[in-house]
């Protein structure tokens, strides 16, 4: 088992993967930020940048691996990249589930988004160890994230999704500690790689 999954994650590392893996974050984002236009056009321009949450995240994880393949890390990219990537792929999972749960029936493209952002947050778990940011750069990439939570759940930019609005109060309570549960994966990332640095020498 240790031998295939050392030639499995050969494959995934290798350069010609990471270009495909690079090709389709970037349609991924591409596609995210052009699935938000409709909630942009009605919002307030000083809140952009805080809108399209998904399609950062991707956007993240994009630069993430364009600096693998030129051989950088780009350590506050990186730490952007696992803990938004994991809060907002599980975060759409969730809530189309319950859209799902909600009015019985979820359409092909709700299924789609519950199929790519699953991949999202598994992606940038299955990379971690590529990963080389600091506490520091944690801690700025926390302060992003619950920024934005405050941006969507005080301000009220947060994604629209029909029939689940009237749960606002509830998901904005989930959403918070979501964004915690992340930020501490991070945490336990980075510490993984320290105590192995340690362990090394």
């Amino acid at each position: 088992m240790g031998l295939l999954l050392q030639r499995v994650w050969l494959i995934l590392s290798h350069k010609s993967f990471l270009w495909i893996l690079l090709f389709v974050n970037l349609l991924g984002t591409v596609y995210g930020y052009d699935w938000y236009m409709w909630q942009l056009e009605v919002t307030e321009p000083k809140f952009w940048i805080f809108v399209p949450d998904s399609p950062t995240a991707s956007l993240f994880f994009t630069l993430t691996i364009i600096g693998w393949l030129i051989g950088r890390n780009f350590k506050l990219i990186e730490a952007l990249a696992i803990i938004t990537l994991v809060k907002y792929g599980l975060w759409a999972v969730v809530m189309n589930i319950l859209t799902l749960i909600e009015t019985g029936e979820l359409s092909w493209v709700g299924w789609m988004l519950v199929g790519s952002h699953f991949a999202m947050a598994v992606q940038a778990v299955l990379y971690s160890s590529l990963y080389r940011f600091s506490f520091v750069h944690i801690m700025i990439a926390a302060v992003w994230t619950l920024h934005n939570d405050v941006i969507d759940y005080v301000f009220g930019q947060m994604p629209i999704y029909g029939d689940l609005m009237k749960y606002m109060n509830q998901i904005g309570y989930f959403t918070f500690w979501l964004s915690i549960a992340c930020i501490l994966l991070a945490c336990w990332v980075w510490r993984k790689r320290v105590a192995t640095t340690i362990l090394s020498k």
